[in-house]
């Protein structure tokens, strides 16, 4: 699926009779908005494997430990923001992995028993719960991530600030409308079907 063009990227377009796809004849009209549609895709397709690149390592720490994939996706998660010094309370985490409150306190006595993960209460409200990684699971993240750490600041490292600060306000602006859309045209799994 592309951002409302052809499957090759390129606008979908009324053909002229002489193979050239413009609708002006001349191969100008839309040469410019087709290649600034590509390039748009190209991004986003770029952005998509990143994804889905970033979830297979998920799925391999999971294999790693022992663990199941949604498991392990949320001790990643529990770790990333211990890392971010915001550690998650349940509720939190529930966000982040998309599951019910129910299904979330399953799953964290199951990494509670594994030995991977603790709960305190460091509010001075006792009723808020702080999740926390186990020590024991911390260097084996370490482990895990670290090549990944270490190439990923690599790539990093030959853009200028100004271009990760641009990179940076990008993933900013996407994420945003993301939050958009699920918070409103998708709130209730989805937009509304097209009446037949």
């Amino acid at each position: 699926m592309t951002n409302g063009h052809g499957a090759d990227g390129d606008r979908d377009r009324q053909s002229d009779g002489s193979g050239n796809g413009d609708s002006d004849g001349n191969g100008s009209g839309d040469s410019a908005a087709a290649r600034e549609a590509v390039r748009v895709d190209r991004v986003m397709d770029g952005l998509r494997a990143f994804g889905a690149n970033y979830t297979e390592f998920t799925r391999r720490f999971a294999t790693w430990l022992g663990l199941h994939s949604t498991d392990a996706a949320a001790l990643v998660e529990i770790l990333y923001a211990e890392d971010q010094g915001t550690p998650l309370s349940p509720a939190r985490l529930s966000e982040r992995v998309s599951l019910s409150s129910g299904a979330t306190a399953i799953l964290l006595k199951r990494l509670e028993q594994a030995g991977h993960i603790v709960r305190t209460r460091e509010s001075a409200d006792r009723r808020v719960v702080t999740l926390r990684s186990s020590p024991g699971i911390r260097p084996r993240a370490i482990a895990f991530f670290g090549p990944y750490s270490e190439r990923m600041a690599e790539a990093m490292a030959a853009y200028s600030p100004q271009e990760i600060q641009q990179f940076e306000n990008f993933l900013g602006t996407l994420r945003t409308t993301m939050d958009a859309l699920l918070a409103h045209e998708y709130e209730g799994g989805g937009p509304t079907p097209p009446t037949p």
